[in-house]
């Protein structure tokens, strides 16, 4: 086995020493003078305060976002919601609501209602639920684009069924592409050190102004952990999707412009001799225009824009990453074995589809 080693860094203060130029001439100078070295008490204090001041942040954005987050439980499972307007409308992910259509909804106080889904959104992993209740406790949420990172942020929610639990971590990345275990990709999300636990989904991820940045939505896994979750890897929706997807599920029952950029077709995995993914099969055609341009069923789509797809999951990860409207060039070997290119126009992801 090898041997970790380690070593230990020790900081000590640099202490700039100014003199003063001397005056007259030479041997009637006085003696130089040294500036004056700030004590250490002062330094101590100031830190001390600046301390103090962030974990007064933290204990109250907590006391102000707290209230917005529920506990959101069926028979099978429990995960986390955020009150979404003071209606009775939770937003959460659809993972949490995980095709059931009635739920208990506990509130922050203790007090539990009969929540029924309004409707859900799986292409962005968003679900809305309802519930009839006064003096909700409505969240604020961000503009996301305007997150950095090494913002510090605070995830709010319910791990393991600890009920209104915060933990604290800072913004690692932005722009990330992710793919669920059930083979959803989510675009843009944010990468956070906030421990995300099971429960943590459809909670809030906030900023330090108490305004809700994003919903944590999955841990990495680590294979060299047995696939156990990666301490400190955390993933959630930004805020901008959120509220864009779960107004329109608010507004109309449902989503009419996702904004996820779609072919209008149904696919399966083709492998090569050796077991490995070789291209995308196009198993049936569910836009007339995709016909229209030349795919077929049959045809096997190897690559997008260029960029090769041996895999759906390939694929679907490309597609993320893309526009409705946008034209694109796909790669396809057809069924008698000549090779060529289609352009399409990709659509909008309608939610019977996502």
């Amino acid at each position: 086995m090898r041997k970790s080693s380690w070593s230990w860094v020790v900081a000590l203060p640099l202490v700039a020493l100014v003199v003063a130029g001397c005056a007259g001439t030479a041997g009637q100078g006085s003696a130089p003078k040294v500036a004056e070295i700030p004590s250490p008490a002062v330094s101590q204090t100031a830190l001390s305060n600046a301390l103090l001041a962030l974990q007064s942040d933290y204990v109250n954005l907590y006391k102000e976002v707290s209230p917005s987050v529920v506990q959101i439980s069926t028979s099978q499972d429990l995960g986390s919601g955020i009150i979404f307007n003071s209606q009775g409308d939770i937003v959460t992910n659809n993972h949490v609501a995980n095709g059931f259509k009635t739920f208990t909804v506990t509130l922050s106080d203790g007090k539990t209602y009969t929540g029924t889904l309004v409707n859900n959104f799986p292409g962005d992993d968003l679900a809305v639920i309802h519930i009839t209740a006064t003096g909700l406790h409505p969240a604020t949420f961000a503009d996301s684009s305007q997150l950095q990172v090494g913002d510090i942020v605070m995830a709010i929610g319910n791990p393991l069924g600890f009920q209104s639990s915060a933990t604290d971590g800072i913004v690692s990345a932005v722009g990330r592409t992710v793919s669920e275990p059930n083979g959803v990709t989510l675009p843009n999300v944010i990468q956070t050190s906030a421990p995300i636990n099971p429960g943590n989904s459809g909670g809030a991820l906030v900023d330090l102004e108490g305004q809700v940045v994003g919903i944590p939505t999955l841990a990495a896994l680590d294979p060299q952990l047995g696939s156990s979750q990666a301490p400190g890897i955390g993933f959630a929706i930004p805020s901008n999707v959120v509220t864009k997807i779960a107004g329109q599920i608010v507004k109309y029952g449902k989503v009419v412009n996702s904004g996820r950029a779609y072919i209008g077709i149904n696919v399966d995995q083709v492998t090569n001799s050796q077991g490995q993914p070789d291209g995308v099969l196009v198993v049936s055609i569910t836009r007339a225009a995709v016909s229209a341009a030349g795919l077929k069923v049959h045809d096997i789509i190897t690559s997008i824009n260029g960029q090769a797809t041996p895999s759906v999951q390939d694929l679907t990860d490309a597609l993320a990453n893309l526009n409705p409207g946008q034209t694109v060039k796909l790669g396809v070997t057809e069924a008698g074995g000549s090779k060529t290119t289609i352009s399409i126009v990709l659509a909008d992801l309608p939610a019977s589809a996502s």
